[in-house]
């Protein structure tokens, strides 16, 4: 999603009125953000399936407001982890900084959170994957606090178990799916080994840093220095910043944002792994890139089932019908097709549907299956 480097196309005239005089009453309510309730508001373009993005003109500021909760939380406690997320990530100088939380009332069921614009355009592959990977070894380098200063973000001590977890409750929806047999058998054969590997770690540790997980190329943006900047941190967490390298070189990331679509070769991807390596213990997380080169290509293998069985989910949930208010407000996640324009549900089921073929999974697999695989060249 990188809606701050859209142009707006609807003003406050084309927005519902209950919106509007809900962001004007939540903006009153803060002594801090009560010089914006008279800005004019400008909607960006729909790129996000969880968010809706207003500029507040004038100002350099956004408000981010959730369709939904993606983990299921409700409004209230979504706009607190995302508060959290904006919040820890700008401490590394490379996320928008958090100005203000809208709370949910009528007009705004989730609430908004009020954010830096980030100026900038999108990320040109593989020429600036040195870009993504700089921005991510600064995120990574933070210092990890104590565990009780952790939440409300996740934390994930064995980034393994965490992963696998998310995976699991996705692939339910397999026999739903209508997968192709070939596509369904390597899934499941995927999830053997990632099941295997679980059951088999017995106390293995690997580095926990704070990480964005959600790092497809799409959601940085480039300013005019060159630095990239990462402008979508609903679902960080701590766990293993193997997953943000491997979201933001997969297939079904770097083809996912057709304004960043690339299809990169084996040697740009283990060319981009190679820099953050040499570069992360300089951004001040010494001894990290030893460690964590051995968990690279497993992380990336259950970030490639995080991502598969999700398009598994979405494939089903889609077309069903929306979830009422009061279901959203309990707590839970909405894929229905109505909580977004037709244009992006179109293109999410058009990539989608690509993901989930045979030779795509079979492409995907190929990485640590073929030999020579990524690992002999990282």
């Amino acid at each position: 999603m990188t809606a701050e480097s859209v142009v707006p196309e609807d003003t406050n005239g084309d927005l519902p009125l209950d919106l509007v005089a809900a962001i004007e009453k939540g903006l009153q309510a803060d002594a801090a953000l009560r010089p914006l309730a008279d800005r004019p508001l400008a909607k960006l373009t729909d790129k996000g399936l969880a968010h809706d993005h207003l500029r507040l003109v004038g100002s350099g500021l956004l408000l981010r407001i959730p369709k939904q909760s993606q983990r299921g939380y409700a409004p209230a406690d979504n706009l607190r982890y995302q508060a959290a997320c904006f919040a820890r990530v700008s401490e590394s100088g490379q996320g928008p900084k958090l100005a203000g939380v809208l709370p949910p009332r009528d007009g705004l069921p989730f609430g908004a959170l009020v954010v830096e614009e980030i100026a900038g355009r999108p990320v040109k592959l593989p020429e600036e994957l040195p870009a993504l990977a700089a921005c991510m070894a600064k995120v990574h380098a933070l210092p990890l606090p104590p565990a009780e200063a952790r939440p409300p973000l996740e934390d994930h001590r064995d980034p393994v178990a965490g992963l696998l977890t998310e995976i699991e409750d996705q692939a339910r929806f397999i026999p739903e799916a209508g997968l192709a047999d070939d596509s369904r058998r390597e899934i499941e054969a995927e999830l053997a080994w990632a099941r295997d590997v679980a059951a088999g770690l017995d106390g293995a540790a690997q580095p926990v840093t704070l990480v964005l997980t959600d790092s497809h190329p799409g959601n940085f943006l480039i300013d005019t220095t060159g630095k990239a900047t990462i402008v979508d941190l609903e679902k960080a967490l701590y766990g293993s910043p193997g997953v943000d390298l491997a979201h933001s070189t997969v297939y079904s990331s770097t083809t996912w944002d057709l304004d960043v679509y690339a299809e990169l070769c084996l040697d740009e991807v283990a060319a981009f792994y190679r820099r953050y390596l040499e570069i992360v213990d300089e951004a001040g997380a010494a001894g990290l890139a030893a460690r964590l080169r051995p968990w690279l290509i497993p992380m990336r293998r259950l970030l490639f089932l995080r991502a598969i069985t999700w398009c598994v989910m979405w494939s089903v949930q889609h077309h069903g019908a929306a979830k009422s208010a009061e279901a959203l407000e309990a707590g839970g996640s909405d894929w229905s097709a109505s909580k977004s324009e037709a244009a992006l549900i179109a293109h999410v089921a058009g990539r989608v549907a690509e993901y989930l073929r045979p030779d795509i999974i079979a492409r995907m697999r190929g990485e640590w299956l073929d030999n020579p695989g990524l690992n002999t060249l990282i």
